[in-house]
């Protein structure tokens, strides 16, 4: 019973601002694409549907969960399936010499790892604290804050989770370990902000130690120059955020490659980050937070100009 939930939770996943991701990756025939986080297959079958070309384009994801599904639905298709974090599968794929007229990568977590209490990631599902998008990793929450330093805790809640009370939490979590699961550090969270909240007072902690088991922030800012090199001439980029510490970080690395300047490679297609429509957040409210720029690799002649 409990896998047929997991799987209706895995077909029932809503791909984020679809049709912006089609306006500005502008699949067309015969063009090779990149996921690198391909979830459940949302985007990709929809870009692909236009394009036509799975042989040679690739999908990527570091989850098992998401990689058997991927397997289920393209398993005729022919396309290349890499069961990897994006920053390795990138690295390969410009060791190989491969580049991409379409590449997307929509980051942060999938709304099955929210919906299946098991995996840890949920504050109001009681389950050992995990949250690994690849379980074949040794760190997980669970060992984060019962052996990291209260000041090292405090950072981490501080940076990224901009909790304003993330020493209070931090000292918290210390004094009562051995905190093993979710609703416990929920509890612990909810103890610092007493009152009612629109949001659960544990949401910043627990999207601290996500980022911190899965190394997020470093993985996407190693991955940037790589995918830059990935896109062929011509080629388009699109990246989809959920927190203001991914926005920046792609919004940085956007304004050091584009613009007017003789040796930019970009060129940027948002000027502002996309966001949902009021209908898309009707239908899916997981698209609240997600925030969408793009680009595209400026071809030679282009560049002389």
């Amino acid at each position: 019973m409990h896998q047929n939930k997991n799987q209706n939770n895995h077909t029932q996943h809503q791909p984020v601002l679809l049709d912006e991701v089609l306006r500005y990756l502008a699949p067309d025939k015969g063009e090779n694409y990149l996921d690198l986080t391909a979830g459940y297959g949302g985007h990709a079958s929809a870009v692909l549907e236009r394009t036509g070309n799975y042989k040679s384009s690739v999908i990527v994801d570091r989850d098992q969960n998401a990689i058997d599904e991927l397997k289920r639905k393209f398993s005729e298709s022919g396309i290349e399936i890499k069961w990897q974090d994006f920053l390795t599968a990138s690295q390969e794929l410009v060791a190989e010499n491969r580049q991409f007229d379409l590449i997307l990568a929509d980051l942060g977590v999938s709304s099955p790892h929210l919906n299946e209490g098991t995996r840890g990631f949920a504050i109001r599902e009681s389950a050992l604290l995990d949250m690994r998008m690849d379980q074949r990793q040794d760190l997980t929450a669970q060992i984060i804050v019962n052996s990291y330093s209260e000041a090292k805790l405090a950072e981490l809640l501080a940076e990224y989770g901009e909790e304003p009370k993330a020493r209070q939490i931090a000292r918290a979590i210390v004094l009562a370990r051995p905190v093993n699961t979710t609703d416990q550090l929920a509890d612990i969270a909810a103890r610092a902000w007493p009152g009612h909240s629109r949001t659960h007072p544990a949401t910043r902690t627990f999207q601290a130690l996500r980022i911190a088991v899965n190394d997020e922030l470093g993985l996407l800012k190693q991955a940037l120059p790589v995918w830059q090199d990935l896109l062929s001439p011509g080629g388009r980029l699109v990246i989809i955020s959920f927190h203001s510490l991914e926005d920046r970080i792609v919004k940085q690395f956007l304004a050091d490659n584009c613009g007017d300047r003789y040796d930019a490679e970009l060129r940027a297609l948002t000027k502002s980050p996309i966001t949902a429509s009021p209908i898309e957040l009707v239908l899916n409210p997981r698209a609240r937070s997600a925030k969408l720029r793009a680009a595209v690799k400026i071809k030679t002649k282009e560049r002389e100009r």
